[in-house]
């Protein structure tokens, strides 16, 4: 079974002056007509291969995960009908189906959670089944018996399976029943805050405190005292009823230092259960995944069959039916416990079907329509290594969501012929990253014959991923994959924790990432300056050589690295063309031998890549011009650099640095948001550390923390209430009451 989940629509051409709005319509319209063209395809291509389905599915999701049910379904003949929001009504999704429906306003409550008007989509364009994605409606077993009650398929488990295995604390008693491996904790609803401090206690700490009906990282909080007990409890239930719609808990024995792996399942209806190679899921933050890989460099052959058989024996002890994910928690010595089942397609399965070749949605579709399952276990081979990033709107040194428009969005794309990058997204150039739904921009995955392989592809995929507009996690995405220790496989779920215990600060240049860099720098300045001299018809030109005599082949500069205290003198001289036509220059930078490039770019465009002597090919991204040089980025950060000429540099040691203006005294909203809850009013007086106020955004809340001790001057503003980044909530005395007092 050969994978084909390519793009319906093309992605941005990289013209670097275009309109947004041209952009937008352009790629719309090429959404369009790629619809038109696969509706008058249908019917003259034979989609017998894929056995008798459906004639039309609904898919009751959006963004990414819904261009790529649609991909499938397309592929395999079928017709498809989008749901959107308001804020939705121009999203690739949308474009992409052969129908949509508007089922309502932005918030997901109105809207994709909206079941009455969901069923009222299904009735009036006749869907004769419904693929719920992941997250929202997917592991909703109220919503699979809505559509029993309509005669409409549900491609997924069954509403008695899903009951069973969706609920975090029914399926630990489940699992503890077909003899599978589980975590010490209560099997029960958690019914307040005492109840819950009984319980840790007589577990014991660290405990940890998770949504009973979901998932994702939402929901989750990990207790090492009472305090964090009390804390975590509030606001793990916060989160757990914004995302869910429930806010019950579980608290279960939290293993230290752990590795979080996952076993895919697809079962059929008539008693059949593959189990497919794990899926490493250990790079973590905050409980949420950030990049994953299959299989694992943990597991052996006797580990992966051992857990793989007890995933069969749990999804056939509830009669499961459809693609579902087991996770569990392993040693260092290998010693597996149960986690969880998501019975639903997991965020991560790109990377399953790398290695195997299995499209699972197609398999979903299929066993959802009746069909057996056509490949048997002994037909699950690993072919190679995957990997796979997930890329999103957010500030990685804060860890907080980002919104906004995407002024410019090229996606990295297969330089080698093999297939070995995918994107699966549901954005294009000019989408609108909202505050209403998840900050997913992405998922990017690699493929490779070896991990190292599938390592090096990820870092030039990244490299070469330009998104401006919002702010993203690709610096720390690049940093991690390019870590000594993730390169080893020797990593648990406190990686991120303990190679970054201060929290992670961008890319920190070393001697040799600095040479390159102003290297690099030096190349684009001489090119910009070439184009200078250039500039103008005939006549300008010249007038331009009289007074100003010849343009330069030579140039002496002082490169200067934001975050770097020295400046790195670079020498670069024009030597002639190279084989490829270009210019050709020989750039001396102290730290690394001389070398000559004829390193293609035009002038502007967001990529320049140069592959230097030893071999190594580092790329650049130009992001913006600067007063006195350019911003770029450079494995993954963004860097101001500034060129100096020899008099500018001797001078600059004069130049005054302006210091910033402290913010201790007031706290800012630190994303877009809706205040949850204000903790403090005027009057009060606070200790550092203090909670003063509780933001939630993307469905995630965010306990704001006074930075110093001080009396409160005033409150901007109460529960319930809209906030825009950085916007004043709280506004403290400037000093102190005790101090004041002190000083009299």
């Amino acid at each position: 079974m050969s994978l084909q989940l390519a793009a319906a629509i093309p992605r941005s051409t990289g013209r670097w002056v275009c309109s947004l709005t041209a952009t937008r319509q352009r790629l719309f319209h090429s959404a369009a007509t790629s619809r038109a063209q696969a509706q008058t395809l249908q019917g003259k291509q034979d989609y017998s291969q894929y056995g008798k389905t459906f004639d039309k599915i609904l898919i009751a999701n959006r963004g990414e995960i819904a261009c790529r049910v649609i991909r499938t379904a397309k592929k395999m003949g079928i017709k498809t009908v989008a749901i959107h929001s308001d804020a939705d009504v121009n999203s690739l999704h949308v474009q992409l189906a052969d129908e949509a429906v508007n089922v309502g306003p932005a918030p997901t409550s109105q809207s994709y959670l909206n079941i009455p008007n969901i069923i009222k989509a299904i009735k009036d364009t006749g869907a004769q089944a419904v693929h719920p994605g992941y997250g929202f409606l997917s592991e909703n077993a109220a919503f699979v018996k809505a559509l029993d009650d309509v005669g409409v398929t549900f491609i997924g488990p069954s509403q008695d399976a899903m009951a069973a295995m969706g609920d975090k604390i029914q399926s630990k008693i489940i699992a503890k029943e077909s003899k599978v491996n589980i975590i010490p904790g209560f099997n029960g609803v958690v019914r307040d805050v005492d109840h819950a401090l009984e319980i840790s206690n007589e577990i014991g700490y660290p405990v940890m405190l998770k949504a009973s009906a979901g998932g994702g990282g939402k929901g989750m909080r990990i207790a090492w005292n009472d305090e964090e007990v009390k804390e975590g409890y509030k606001m793990a239930k916060t989160e757990s009823m914004a995302s869910f719609g429930d806010d019950r808990l579980l608290i279960e024995k939290f293993i230290d230092n752990p590795r979080h792996i996952e076993i895919q399942i697809i079962s059929d209806k008539h008693g059949n259960t593959l189990y497919l190679p794990e899926r490493e899921c250990s790079i973590q933050r905050r409980n949420q995944k950030v990049i994953e890989e299959a299989p694992s460099t943990h597991i052996d052959e006797k580990t992966r069959k051992a857990m793989g058989e007890q995933a069969v024996m749990l999804a056939k002890h509830v009669k499961y039916s459809s693609a579902g994910t087991v996770e569990f928690l392993v040693d260092s010595a290998r010693n597996f416990y149960f986690l969880e089942m998501n019975t639903r397609l997991q965020v991560e399965h790109p990377i399953t079907e790398y290695i195997t070749g299995m499209d699972l949605v197609e398999q979903m579709i299929r066993v959802a329509a009746n069909q057996k399952l056509i490949p048997k276990q002994s037909d699950i081979k690993i072919n190679g290594w995957a990997i796979e990033s997930r890329v999103y709107a957010e500030d990685p040194e804060k860890y907080l969501p980002s919104i906004g428009r995407l002024s410019k969005y090229i996606e990295p794309t297969s330089t080698k012929g093999q297939n070995e990058v995918r994107c699966d997204s549901g954005i294009v150039e000019g989408s609108e990253i909202s505050i209403y739904y998840d900050p997913m921009i992405c998922k990017l995955c690699t493929h490779g014959a070896t991990r190292d392989e599938a390592i090096e592809n990820m870092k030039r995929a990244l490299d070469s991923y330009v998104i401006k507009g919002v702010t993203h996690n690709i610096p720390l995405l690049r940093e991690v994959v390019s870590h000594d220790r993730f390169g080893s496989g020797k990593y648990s779920t406190k990686f991120l924790a303990e190679e970054y215990p201060t929290g992670f600060k961008g890319h920190s240049p070393n001697p040799t990432s600095l040479a390159q860099l102003a290297s690099m720098a030096g190349l684009m300045h001489a090119k910009r300056e070439l184009r200078n001299w250039a500039w103008g018809p005939g006549r300008e030109a010249l007038l331009k050589e009289e007074l100003l005599g010849k343009a330069p082949n030579s140039w002496e500069i002082f490169v200067g690295v934001q975050g770097v205290d020295e400046k790195v003198p670079v020498k670069v001289h024009k030597v002639g063309k190279g084989a490829n036509g270009e210019d050709e220059f020989e750039i001396h930078t102290p730290g690394m031998a001389p070398f000559k490039t004829s390193a293609h770019w035009p002038l502007e465009s967001p990529l320049i890549t140069n592959t230097f002597d030893n071999g190594e090919e580092v790329t650049l991204q130009y992001l913006d011009t600067l007063p006195l040089g350019f911003r770029v980025q450079h494995l993954g950060t963004k860097f101001d650099i500034t060129i100096n000429n020899p008099a500018q540099h001797a001078l600059s040691k004069y130049m005054p640095i302006k210091e910033k203006a402290s913010t201790t005294n007031m706290i800012l909203s630190p994303m877009p948001g809706s205040v949850v809850s204000v903790d403090v009013k005027v009057g009060d007086v606070v200790a550092e550390g203090t909670a003063v106020a509780t933001i939630e955004a993307m469905k995630m809340a965010n306990v704001l923390r006074s930075v110093r001790a001080g009396v409160v001057k005033s409150v901007k503003v109460k529960a319930g209430d809209s906030v825009a980044g950085d916007e004043l909530l709280i506004e403290f005395e400037e000093e102190a009451k005790e101090v004041k007092e002190e000083k009299k």
